[in-house]
């Protein structure tokens, strides 16, 4: 049997995480993963959606100890919940606060007992086949896909990234605003933490006042691993924001034009990370001096007709992706938008991610989404519309502007404005979400 450690680190007492109460030693995080795995239930399922971000990793790897896989969806809505039920009947739900877990059976992450974390002498191992995590899509176009994830891939895919964002040369402080659950915030909060070498603050931080006292609350030098969502809202709120020396951003395509704002306001470089819940993460670019992507040491890409495969390094098997990808001569590649985004109107075609930039780049837009209905109109032709949030613009002077950016064909028909968009917690806008607000303000409500 191959076995791989539970953590990279050197030493015992290297600081694995930071918590409000101060560091938390690496002997201290496998004193409370011991204590915890002889508590939990049987069932090899383990559903974890604790919200603090030091639980859900005792948590992890408290599973990982009894050789549970650890079930991590995108969204925790009702439909989800009751498709792992439906597939994991021996699930039960680990959480540490309120969280309707229908009739899964619960198990609330207990007060830890007083352990003697001086006893733990070494670090624990655990076998590389082990299927330790099973990743959802977030059902942005559809019904959530799970994705297994063994723990000798997900240790390299956590070493990979490490290296190539330079940690394991000069280990950062972690600031996420990613939940755990989803495979972005796993991979570059829980995974760098335990082999990259970096510690991560144990909350969650979502509004700009809070991401600024997470990194008050750390020492430097800090990577503050967010969103283009996240990060335009810090950036709007004119605050004063702690020294950062990294950013990374993930989860949908970031303007140069904002990932130059945040360079300059955090003196700090920005990169990118390329990647999907069925791959998991595959490459990276510095956004601001290029935007040719380079893969992650081990990863393979190859096309067959229109689809591109990855394979190879910490990715499962063969995997095929869903973007329009370009692969230049020296490895690289340049991404051209998803196969899903793409729009054809009247034989001419665009991608949703393209005109959402559009109307992104307009002055006075705080947030914007177009959205392509699934029935198409009594004419038979497919009409774009799109919801905006855009304090003291009107519509005339939105479809104005719109016009010198877009053709005629791809103008929204409506554009609705709203004071915010319905985001989930990693700033996406998950189709079904979409699809709810047009009944809602459209076809329903009859605009």
């Amino acid at each position: 049997m191959n076995l791989v450690p539970l953590l990279g680190h050197a030493s015992l007492d290297d600081v694995f995480a930071w918590r409000a109460d101060g560091p938390v030693r690496v002997r201290d995080f496998i004193a409370d993963a011991e204590a915890l795995a002889a508590l939990l239930p049987a069932g090899r399922h383990q559903l974890n959606v604790c919200h603090d971000r030091y639980r859900f990793a005792v948590g992890f790897a408290a599973g990982l100890l009894r050789g549970k896989t650890s079930l991590q969806p995108a969204s925790q809505s009702a439909e989800t919940l009751r498709q792992i039920a439906a597939e994991c009947p021996d699930v039960y739900c680990l959480s540490d606060g309120e969280f309707d877990s229908l009739d899964l059976p619960r198990f609330v992450f207990p007060a830890m007992p007083a352990v003697d974390a001086a006893k733990v002498a070494k670090i624990p191992a655990i076998p590389a086949e082990l299927i330790a995590a099973r990743l959802f899509t977030s059902g942005s176009t559809g019904r959530p896909v799970a994705h297994d994830k063994t723990w000798g891939k997900l240790v390299r895919n956590g070493r990979v990234e490490a290296e190539r964002l330079g940690l394991l040369r000069q280990p950062h402080s972690i600031v996420g605003t990613v939940p755990a659950q989803h495979s972005y915030g796993f991979e570059s909060t829980v995974l760098l933490a335990l082999h990259g070498h970096s510690p991560f603050w144990s909350g969650k931080p979502f509004y700009p006042q809070d991401i600024v006292a997470a990194l008050q609350a750390v020492p430097a030098p800090r990577l503050l691993v967010t969103t283009p969502f996240h990060l335009s809202a810090l950036l709007a709120a004119g605050l004063e924001i702690p020294a950062v020396d990294l950013l990374l951003s993930a989860t949908a395509p970031l303007s140069k034009q904002l990932a130059c704002a945040a360079e300059a306001a955090c003196q700090a470089p920005l990169h990118e990370i390329y990647g999907s819940t069925e791959s998991g993460q595959l490459a990276s670019r510095r956004t601001t001096a290029d935007l040719a992507w380079e893969l992650l040491p081990g990863v393979a890409l190859e096309q067959a007709d229109e689809t591109t495969f990855a394979s190879g390094g910490h990715v499962e098997g063969r995997v095929p992706l869903s973007d329009l990808i370009e692969i230049r001569a020296d490895g690289r590649f340049l991404l051209h938008g998803r196969n899903a985004d793409m729009v054809n109107i009247a034989g001419k075609r665009t991608s949703l991610a393209y005109l959402n930039h559009q109307i992104a780049a307009i002055a006075g837009v705080v947030d914007a989404a177009f959205f392509l209905p699934d029935a198409e109109t009594a004419d038979g032709i497919a009409r774009l519309c799109a919801f905006v949030v855009a304090p003291g613009l009107s519509r005339r002077q939105l479809v104005a502007d719109l016009r010198q950016r877009l053709d005629p064909v791809f103008l929204p028909r409506p554009l609705v404005l709203l004071d915010a968009l319905p985001r989930n917690s990693t700033g996406k806008l998950p189709r079904e979400r979409l699809q709810a607000l047009y009944a809602e303000q459209v076809h329903d409500g009859g605009r």
